[in-house]
C-alpha cells in the first residue's frame, strides 16, 4: 500500500545540529515509532486510555507505589500546575534566582498561577537550608506571601547536580517549617545518569512532595508529566490541570511518549549520551587558550566565557544562546542525537576563532 500523499516538504538539512538547546532536537525514533504505534483506532479521550492506565505503573516503578502521574504538554505547564497544587492563595515560593521558574517562563507561575516567587541568590544554581531560610520567614505577617514551597531544579539551570544527601537536607529542612518540596525535573534524566542512581534516590526516597517530570528535553516530541509522590501534600490536581489548559483530549499520546521512555532504559541511554556529548565538548574548549569553562559540567549543559565578538561570528555557524552577553558568557547544551563529529567541528571552528 502507497503511503498518502501529503504537501508537506522537507525544510531542513536533518544533518544540521547546533548547541543552542536541547530542545532543538527532534523526536527519538523510538518515541515516534511508538505514537505511530498508538495511532488508529479509537480510545478514551481525556487520559482514560490504556497507555495512560499503563504510565501508571511505569511511574510507581520508579517513584513508589503512591506516584501518580499527570501527563501534561509542556515543562511550563508542569510547574505552573504543581506549585498550584501545592499552595493556598495566599501562598509563595522559595527558588534559586536562576530557577526556570523565574527566569524563563514569562511570569506564568506569577500570571497564571497567581503565586508569588521569593528568589535567593546562589553561586552555582543550588540551594541550601541557609539559603532557604533567607526567604523562609514571615508565616503570620499578613502583608507577606507565605512560604508554602520550596523549588529546586535538578539538574540546576546553571548545569550543576544537587547529591541525593542535599535534597534529603533541604526536605528535612523546608518540612520542618511545614513547607512542601517541588523538584523541577525537565532534565532529571541527566541528573540521574550522572549521578548513576535511580530517579527516586533524589526524590521520593529523600522526601520530594512533588515532581515536574522532563520528557521533551530527553526525546520526547512534546510533552511532560506532574508526578505526585506525596498524595497528602497536594489538592485537586485533576482540576487544576484542566483549568490550566494542560489537559490533552488525545492523552494517549502523550503518555505513550513517556511510556517509550521510561518504561525501559531510553531516558538512560538518551541522557548517558547527551551528558557524555557534553564532557567531550567541555574537556575540548578547555583546551582551547582563552576560553574559561564556568561551572563543573555535571549533566548535558556547558557554560563557558569568550570573547563577545568570538561568540557572534561562531554563532554564524551554530546555534547556540548567550547566557550572560555582557559578562561574555555562553550555554552549549548537548542532546540525544548530538554527535561527536558535531563536536569535533564545533571546537575546531572554536579554536579557529580564538586564533583570529
Amino acid at each position: 500500500m502507497n503511503p498518502p500523499k501529503t504537501d508537506a516538504h522537507r525544510r531542513h538539512d536533518p544533518d544540521t545540529r547546533g548547541f543552542a538547546s536541547d530542545n532543538y532536537a527532534g523526536g527519538h525514533p523510538e518515541v515516534m515509532a511508538a505514537l505511530a504505534l498508538a495511532n488508529g483506532g479509537h480510545q478514551v479521550a481525556y487520559g482514560g486510555d490504556e497507555y495512560t492506565d499503563h504510565l501508571q505503573q511505569i511511574i510507581r516503578g520508579h517513584f513508589g507505589p503512591t506516584a501518580e502521574a499527570f501527563p501534561v504538554f509542556n515543562g511550563t505547564g508542569a510547574n505552573v500546575v504543581a506549585l498550584q497544587a501545592v499552595t493556598d492563595r495566599w501562598g509563595a515560593v522559595i527558588c534559586a534566582d536562576s530557577a526556570h521558574i523565574h527566569v524563563d517562563e514569562g511570569g506564568a507561575p506569577e500570571r497564571m498561577g497567581g503565586l508569588k516567587l521569593l528568589t535567593v541568590p546562589t553561586p552555582d544554581g543550588k540551594l541550601t537550608p541557609e539559603l532557604i531560610d533567607q526567604q523562609a520567614y514571615g508565616w503570620d505577617d499578613e502583608h507577606r506571601a507565605m512560604p508554602q514551597v520550596v523549588s529546586i531544579t535538578q539538574s540546576t539551570e546553571l548545569g550543576t547536580l544537587y547529591t541525593p544527601d542535599e535534597i534529603r537536607a533541604i526536605c528535612e529542612h523546608a518540612h520542618e517549617r511545614n513547607m512542601v518540596v517541588h523538584l523541577d525535573g525537565s532534565r532529571i534524566s541527566n541528573a540521574a545518569a550522572s549521578l548513576d542512581v535511580p530517579m527516586r534516590t533524589f526524590t521520593n526516597a529523600v522526601g520530594v512532595d512533588i515532581l515536574s517530570l522532563g520528557g521533551t528535553k530527553n526525546g520526547a516530541l512534546f510533552g511532560e508529566a506532574v508526578v505526585v509522590l506525596n498524595q497528602d501534600a497536594v489538592r485537586h490536581m485533576k482540576h487544576l490541570r484542566k483549568l490550566s489548559m494542560q489537559l490533552h483530549s488525545k492523552m494517549r499520546f502523550l503518555s505513550v511518549q513517556l511510556e517509550a521512555l521510561f518504561a525501559k532504559d531510553l531516558w538512560l541511554r538518551n541522557a548517558r549520551h547527551a551528558n557524555e556529548m557534553a564532557q567531550r565538548l567541555a574537556e575540548g574548549a578547555r583546551a582551547v587558550d582563552g576560553v574559561e569553562i564556568l561551572y563543573p559540567v555535571q549533566a548535558n549543559g556547558v557554560f563557558a566565557r569568550l570573547p563577545h565578538d568570538v561568540s557572534e561570528r561562531l554563532m554564524k555557524k551554530y546555534r547556540f544562546y548567550f547566557w550572560d552577553e555582557a559578562a561574555g558568557d555562553v550555554r552549549w547544551m548537548c542532546s540525544f542525537d548530538t554527535r561527536e563529529e558535531d563536536v569535533d567541528s564545533f571546537v575546531a571552528a572554536l579554536k579557529e576563532e580564538m586564533a583570529r
